[in-house]
This record gives structure tokens, C-alpha cells and sequence, in this order.
């Protein structure tokens, strides 16, 4: 099941959310044009847990942003940017600019330090902007809950476009990241999706949603655009 976009409009351009894309996939390029250096560049920029045992460095705070822009292959890169680029926007509507950028690395940080008291002594370096874009999805689950996105669904050698409740899309999504995380808890140190950052930034983005959607704001409607 593959979304490929959501029915909801923007009122505003969401210029934070393409700069986030655009950042990604640059460094994402980066890395590829340096792929001889890879193991190098995963154990300077990418957050170890139990690098963290002895205390937080000022390097650890760098490397907890740093990894959220870095990913271990094209197919992991694409599938966060998707889900990134479907639900992102809608996310920064509600929250402006700032306010969806500030939430954006919060929910980075929230789904680092889950995977982190799961598994602090794993020396397996964390990248991937997997658990920030989960918030983002925990977030718009709560603010948009009678939204409907129109779903790829390979069936077989046949496959059908539908149009979903993104209830049902999110929530679906988050059951397998929960299923898949407590059948990995006995496997933690040989690597694999980190799904217990998903989980953590899925459960920060929730929260965050309802404390702003309780608060009764919505986004300012843009001027109108002429043609």
C-alpha cells in the first residue's frame, strides 16, 4: 500500500517542507559522490547510541540532527521523501513556518532518544529522517482525521488506485511499525529499521497535534492568487 497524495489543501506554500526534501536528497548526493568514504562518514555525522553512555557531548547533539538527514540507500531516501511530501505540507499550514520546522526537529529528536532507551548500548549507527516524518504523520493524523489519500495497492500482478481514510492509511502504518518493533526487540544489535524511533516520533507527533488542534488555531487563508 503506497500513498500518492492526500485531498487536503494548503493555504499556504510549503517552503520549509521542499527545503527539508531538497536538504535531504542533497545530502543524500553527497554521500553517494563520497562512497568510498561511507563508513567514515556514517560514524561522524550519524548518532550511535552508545556513544551517549558516558555523558552527551556537544558532537552527539550535532550528530542527532545530522542523522536526520542522512540515509542508508535510494529506497530509503524516496520512501521518507514520500511520505514527506504527501503530509508535510498540510502540517506546516497548521503550524506556519517556523513552527513546522521547530516540530519537525523536535520529532527527530523524540524518535532518536526512544530508539535510544531501547537499545542504549547498540553501536550501530541511527540515520534516517524516519522519525521525524513519523510525528509529521502523528501530527496530521490528529489534525486531519476525515482526510481520504488516494492509495496504490498492488494486488497480485494487478494493482488499484484508492481512495483511502487516511485513518486507515496512518493507522495501518503504525500497527506494522508496532509489530515490527516488538518482534525486533530480541534482535536489536544486528541492525535493521529502527522502528521504536518511528513509534516514538508517531506517539510525539500525536501529542503535539492535539495540544495545537485543542488550542482552537488554524492557519491564516492566503491571499488569492490570480491567474
Amino acid at each position: 500500500m503506497i500513498p500518492i497524495r492526500d485531498d487536503i489543501k494548503t493555504h499556504r506554500t510549503p517552503i520549509v517542507n521542499y527545503a527539508l526534501i531538497g536538504i535531504n536528497v542533497l545530502v543524500f548526493l553527497w554521500m553517494f559522490l563520497n562512497s568510498g568514504n561511507l563508513e567514515e562518514i556514517f560514524y561522524s555525522y550519524a548518532l550511535i547510541p552508545a556513544n551517549l553512555l558516558d555523558g552527551i557531548q556537544a558532537n552527539d547533539i550535532m550528530r542527532i540532527f545530522t542523522s536526520m538527514f542522512m540515509h542508508g540507500s535510494w529506497l530509503h531516501l524516496l520512501g521518507n521523501m514520500l511520505y514527506l511530501w504527501i503530509f508535510g505540507d498540510n502540517i506546516e499550514d497548521r503550524f506556519g513556518h517556523l513552527g513546522y520546522l521547530l516540530f519537525y526537529l523536535a520529532g527527530g529528536i523524540a524518535a532518536a532518544f526512544l530508539q535510544i532507551i531501547i537499545n542504549p548500548s547498540s553501536q550501530i549507527p541511527m540515520v534516517g529522517a524516519s522519525g521525524a516524518i513519523a510525528g509529521v504523520l502523528g501530527a496530521y493524523l490528529v489534525m486531519y482525521p476525515n482526510s481520504r489519500v488516494y492509495t496504490f495497492i498492488p494486488i497480485g500482478f494487478y494493482a488499484r488506485m484508492r481512495l483511502m481514510p487516511a485513518i486507515v492509511v496512518l493507522g495501518l502504518w503504525f500497527l506494522l511499525q508496532l509489530i515490527s518493533g516488538v518482534g525486533s526487540l530480541g534482535a536489536l544489535d544486528q541492525g535493521g529499521t529502527a522502528y521504536f524511533a518511528h513509534i516514538g516520533g508517531f506517539i510525539f507527533g500525536l501529542v503535539m497535534g492535539w495540544l495545537f488542534k485543542r488550542g482552537g488555531r488554524e492557519p491564516q487563508p492566503a491571499p488569492p492568487h490570480w491567474n
